[in-house]
This record gives structure tokens, sequence and C-alpha cells, in this order.
């Protein structure tokens, strides 16, 4: 893996933790359904991305 993916996956894993708070607190706080959907769909794209990035 390369400077550049081993940079993209770090920047991947922050994003992954601050979209699982994100949905976690929008569970609560049910005012927005929407939101949670939106969410739980950024979430993956987030896993399949550094499951990209993993099986290089």
């Amino acid at each position: 893996m390369d400077k550049k993916s081993k940079k993209r996956l770090e920047v991947l894993r922050q994003k992954l933790e601050k979209q699982q708070k994100l949905l976690k607190d929008a569970k609560a706080q049910t005012d927005e359904p929407d939101e949670v959907t939106r969410l739980e769909i950024g979430l993956e794209a987030i896993k399949n991305e550094i499951a990209e990035l993993k099986a290089k």
C-alpha cells in the first residue's frame, strides 16, 4: 500500500468514527427519520471504500 492509500485509509477511518457517532445520536433523537437512513447509507459507502482500499 502506498503512502497516498494509507493516508486515505486513515481519513476514511476518521470519517467512519464520526459517521457512527452521528448515527447513534440520530437514532436517539428521532425528529428527522430520513437522517438515520441517510447516515446508514453514508456509513455503508465509507465501509465499502475502506474494503476496496484494503483489497488493493
